[in-house]
């Protein structure tokens, strides 16, 4: 058969060019290989292919311009200006390297391609791969990163993963994820590992004082940490060097960093090299210390093969994979410089310990040998080619179903990111026992999960506190809590009881789905494992703390809780002078107690009492307990009978409908209430009550008796103010300070605002009472009111010549369309300062030129001018719901939730058909906020209150 893969810069030092030319070398003994590189960058490759390998490069930027490599009259400045252009196919999102010149020589190369099987290499080129290449043609997919981890490079996957053939990724918690997302409409996918290039290898001796590094100059690897690291040990060890190999943009940095330290004797930053099986010979630690996006590291096996043992970051994906910790080499928590030192100091200062480990990663090379694993590609391409002709109707299935759920330009509801690695002696065997103990488990994130549909992460939180507790009080072992501002409980349990917990953990969870987190100082996470596991994980003997959880995923595998609303059981160590117990990690009263304060106390938690100590029964100064209230606006844009009622108001008006002010993208409903109100019940269940204000209209849906629920009409909040009907919503912003009973902190809600994530009062308000508003980089032009303005912008520009005419002073930008917090003291304020321009706008039907916008930036900065409010900071979002090119977002919101708050503006300025909108906007929704909420008519939660 003929394979024909297709690289950016087949002759580039690079992971993925050693991993795609080891595979071609290998398949050429057999078969008819060819190599299509995107651009030339150099006139020798750094890694030489076999001379059965056809190269073939498509541009050329060695020369004085960049050119086709193929023959042609036109001259280099046309090529030049066409390589300065943007891609067209590749957005740079996608592909930094993108350009004019480069569609074009790959639409030439790929829609003339004679292959059996083109493989890609990027998501990029995959997308590429998928819609240039001949329907005969089979198209796989190799994955060399995380895709979970992607951010705009993965885009592609989500919009062309469906039209392949086949897709390969590195790791089963990868595999797992693209199920989860794709669901039906995900190709084949199989995971098969990188291999180790045939010849012979030296093996390292051990002996040499030695750490060595081999990876690019860029951020993502971190050389600077290896460097920081390095000084340590060069303090404790003066005869030991840390070398480093690569090239890239940081090589003169981390030799300015090296020099820096005191360190040019010590570390050698030596450039890249194509003899690194040499190199590995003669060192005796491999170190890689790499942030999140690494795959399965060629780097490690390399050294491996050598028999070198290895201590690395444990990323999300990648060194977990290959490092067996405490037996090939050490994992260290992400990011803890002081902990790579230390494992590197443990293998240095013990040469039998070294020798030990150097054996067993010799042994787990093994698992790496090239022969099995290119029988399996071979047998992969065979399979397809075979089935080409169902492979072709599959794949317009799934292409169908994709796009008729997602849209298909961009946003896919995506599964959480995977979890770490789950350590420990025989963990498959005891989650198979698991299995058969538990009914109903599925594996989410590399974990057994329990599927829930009514959870919140509180309740989450409280299920795992109340299984830790309960626990120790059946062992009689005691314990007290620490009270905490955040959503995970801490318990704290003297350490001389440290093993008995190790062991009743493992007993009592020896068949359930609980996890453990081993914990060090600051509670950096060292390792993952079964509780049930717990003794015989290697990470736990120098354990401070652990994380108990067990992991909970929704029906839509799109909602997951996990480690971080686990419960952490402490073992506080007492100070060296034995005054006080220090904390694992600071608490809401120090990072140590005093022993002579630790006075037993009770702490209830849910209407249950739990002991906990004198200190954490005190009102803090950090406590924020005065009520806060939420209001929403809200219109049904579809009800007959409102909409007669605006044509009413706009024909006595003489007015014809404005896209801007009346258009129906303001009034449309999808919903976004219903979820809006879930975000509010997952993640701010602080909030007191929730006013919804209506034009005499309710979602069939929401439950108008619950008792944190109030439906106001638009009479009842105007109260003979104003003029009704109205379709204005500065004018129903002006009025919401008059609500009956609303508290005096409340935070107005559009529909279109939901919550990301769990979020504290104090995200909002100071425990002071003083209100926190979000500016936004967006500037108000420093112009007059103009007719042409869209009313957001001319109320904005109103508000400032009040500002202006009160306090001389101008405001310059608005607000972060994000959640207001807003006090009633100062919107009352505002009616005694401001009458007449309040009244205007309160009276004026349809949005206008003269309206205030009290809500989204009048009561902010009069409050800010007064001392009531202060400028705050949230992470947020903001999607136009109605422009495709924004969709992708979507995804990220999705994959990371790591947002306070974002909004899905569905504005007038859309390009997207509204049934299409709206059809995305569900499926998001739905997909980010699968559990109905308290405040939903007949859910499981509602009926639970």
């Amino acid at each position: 058969m003929k394979i024909t893969f297709l690289l950016l810069t087949a002759d580039a030092m690079g992971g993925t060019e050693r991993a795609i030319l080891t595979q071609a070398d290998h398949l050429a003994r057999r078969h008819t290989v060819e190599v299509i590189s995107v651009y030339r960058t150099s006139d020798e490759g750094f890694f030489q292919a076999d001379e059965r390998v056809r190269m073939r490069y498509l541009v050329d930027l060695t020369g004085p311009a960049p050119r086709p490599i193929r023959p042609t009259n036109v001259d280099d400045e046309a090529y030049a200006a066409l390589y300065r252009s943007p891609s067209r196919l590749m957005p740079a999102r996608w592909e930094k390297q993108g350009s004019r010149l480069a569609d074009l020589e790959i639409d030439r190369a790929l829609r003339s391609l004679d292959t059996d099987v083109l493989v890609s290499s990027s998501p990029a080129l995959m997308a590429m791969a998928t819609t240039l290449a001949p329907p005969s043609v089979v198209t796989v997919h190799q994955e060399h990163r995380p895709s979970q981890l992607r951010g705009g490079t993965g885009e592609p996957l989500f919009q062309f993963a469906p039209r392949l053939d086949a897709l390969v990724v590195l790791t089963d918690r990868t595999r797992d994820w693209f199920v989860d997302t794709f669901a039906s409409s995900c190709p084949r996918i199989e995971v098969i590992q990188n291999s180790i290039p045939d010849g012979f290898r030296p093996r390292s001796t051990l002996r040499n004082p030695v750490v060595s590094v081999a990876g690019r100059m860029v951020p993502e690897k971190r050389i600077d940490h290896a460097i920081r690291a390095f000084r340590t040990v060069a303090d404790a060890y003066p005869e030991w060097t840390l070398r480093i190999f690569g090239d890239g943009p940081l090589l003169g940095e981390m030799r300015g960093l090296a020099a820096d330290l005191g360190l040019s004797d010590n570390v050698q930053v030596l450039g890249p090299t194509n003899r690194m099986v040499e190199e590995w010979s003669k060192t005796s630690i491999a170190l890689l210390s790499s942030r999140d996006g690494e795959a399965l590291p060629l780097v490690l096996l390399e050294a491996f093969a050598a028999g070198v043992p290895a201590v690395a970051y444990d990323i999300q994906t990648g060194p977990a994979e290959i490092i067996t910790h405490g037996a090939n080499g050490f994992l260290v928590s992400s990011g803890d410089i002081d902990g790579l030192a230390d494992a590197m100091m443990k293998l240095i200062a013990d040469d039998r310990l070294r020798e030990d480990f150097g054996a067993s990663a010799l042994r787990a090379a093994e698992d790496y040998r090239i022969d099995p694993i290119m029988h399996r590609w071979e047998q992969l391409y065979a399979d397809l080619i075979a089935g080409r002709a169902e492979g072709e109707q599959a794949r317009a299935d799934r292409l169908a179903a994709w796009i008729g759920r997602t849209g298909g330009a961009g946003f896919a509801p995506a599964a959480p990111r995977p979890a770490q690695v789950t350590s420990g002696l025989d963990v498959a065997t005891v989650e198979e026992r698991i299995q058969e103990a538990v009914s109903g488990l599925v594996r989410s994130g590399g974990r057994l999960s329990v599927v829930r549909d009514n959870l919140t992460p509180a309740d989450a939180a409280h299920e795992n506190f109340t299984a830790v507790t309960d626990l120790l009080w059946r062992h009689g072992i005691s314990y007290w809590v620490a009270r905490d501002h955040g959503v995970r409980y801490r318990v704290v349990v003297a350490p001389e009881h440290r093993d008995a917990v190790f062991a009743a953990f493992a007993e009592e969870f020896s068949a359930a789905p609980f996890y453990a987190e081993t914990l060090t100082t600051g509670a950096k996470v060292t390792a993952v494992t079964l509780a049930a596991c717990l003794t015989s994980e290697s990470q736990a003997a120098e354990a401070i703390g652990l994380r108990l959880f067990r992991p909970v995923v929704s029906s839509s595998r799109t909602l997951r809780y996990g480690p971080a609303l686990g419960c952490d059981v402490e073992f506080w160590t007492p100070s060296q002078d034995g005054s006080a117990l220090v904390a694992t990690r600071p608490t809401l009263v120090g990072p140590s107690v005093p022993v002579a304060a630790m006075t037993p106390a009770t702490l209830t938690v849910r209407g249950r009492e739990h002991p906990t100590i004198e200190p954490f029964t005190h009102r803090l100064v950090s406590d924020l307990d005065f009520p806060v209230d939420v209001v929403y606006t809200w219109v049904d844009g579809d009800d007959p009978q409102w909409r007669a009622a605006k044509d009413r108001v706009l024909a006595e008006l003489g007015r014809e409908p404005l896209a801007a002010a009346d258009g129906s993208a303001r009034f449309r409903d999808r919903d976004e209430l219903r979820y809006s109100l879930r975000s509010i019940d997952m993640y701010a269940p602080w909030v007191r009550n929730i006013y919804v204000v209506t034009a005499g209209q309710t979602p069939t849906w929401l439950d108008t008796d619950h008792p944190r629920v109030s439906v106001v009409d638009h009479r009842e909040l105007f109260g003979g103010r104003g003029t009704l009907p109205t379709f204005n919503s500065h004018a129903i912003e002006s009025q919401l300070h008059h609500i009956d009973g609303l508290a005096e902190h409340f935070i107005y809600f559009n529909d279109d605002f939901f919550l990301g994530r769990p979020v504290r009062q104090t995200l909002f308000f100071d425990p002071t009472g003083l209100a926190k508003f979000f500016l936004s980089p967006t500037p108000i032009p420093m112009l007059d009111v103009a007719a042409d303005d869209d009313y957001n912008f001319s109320a904005a520009k109103n508000n400032r010549q009040l500002i202006r005419s009160a306090f001389g002073r101008t405001l310059t930008h608005g607000l972060l369309h994000a959640p207001y917090a807003m006090t009633r003291s100062v919107a009352n304020d505002l009616d005694r300062q401001f009458p007449d321009d309040v009244k205007l706008t309160a009276t004026s039907q349809l949005r206008s030129h003269s309206d205030v916008s009290v809500a989204s930036s009048l009561h902010h900065y009069v409050g800010y001018l007064t001392g009531r409010s202060v400028p705050g900071s949230i992470r947020m979002s903001y999607v136009n719901t109605g422009e495709p090119s924004e969709h992708p977002q979507l995804t990220q919101i999705m994959t990371t939730r790591s947002y306070d708050s974002f909004c899905l503006n569905d504005t007038h300025h859309g390009h997207l058909d509204a049934a299409e909108q709206g059809r995305i906007v569900m499926t998001f929704l739905e997909s980010y906020f699968p559990v109905a909420s308290q405040f939903e008519r007949g859910s499981v939660r509602n009926r639970a209150r």
